[in-house]
């Protein structure tokens, strides 16, 4: 991400607790103690809940998704990495979130995009506690069927 995260109308990052709405604070900070959320906690709640959308083929760029079938066919690898194509940042009350994603030939972008939005800002909200401010998306592709899964249409030149 480009930008830290910052409370609306406020200069200063998320991660001074003064800012925080206090019903923010009350769910991440009790009499007993401070709760605080990962990066990685949120990368995977999120990665999780973009795959749930249908429209959605997978996730990350180029680079990191050839990285990553290769990572999958090493004997004892832990199978596919939920956070991949996921980028967060985290303060003590606050996340914004950034995806990477590909989508299947045929899906709408605009409303899939605001499906996604929707879904990864209510779980992350809900599973940690943490107000999500943004949650922005990256097509970088769109997911084509190979030629055998393609309906036979004439070639208009020769």
């Amino acid at each position: 991400m480009t930008q830290p995260v910052t409370s609306k109308g406020s200069q200063t990052p998320a991660t001074a607790s003064t800012n925080a709405s206090p019903a923010t604070r009350d769910r991440l900070a009790t009499d007993d103690g401070q709760i605080t959320v990962a990066e990685n906690v949120v990368q995977k709640i999120a990665g999780k809940a973009c795959r749930e959308i249908a429209g959605v083929h997978a996730m990350g760029t180029g680079g990191t998704r050839t990285f990553g079938a290769f990572r999958e066919r090493i004997p004892g690898s832990s199978g596919p990495n939920v956070a991949q194509g996921v980028g967060v940042e985290v303060g003590e009350t606050e996340a914004a979130i950034d995806l990477d994603i590909v989508v299947e030939y045929g899906s709408s972008i605009a409303e899939l995009g605001r499906s996604i939005q929707r879904n990864v800002k209510q779980s992350v909200e809900r599973m940690t506690g943490l107000h999500v401010v943004e949650v922005n998306i990256a097509v970088d592709d769109v997911y084509l069927p190979t030629d055998g899964e393609q309906d036979a249409a004439p070639s208009r030149v020769s």
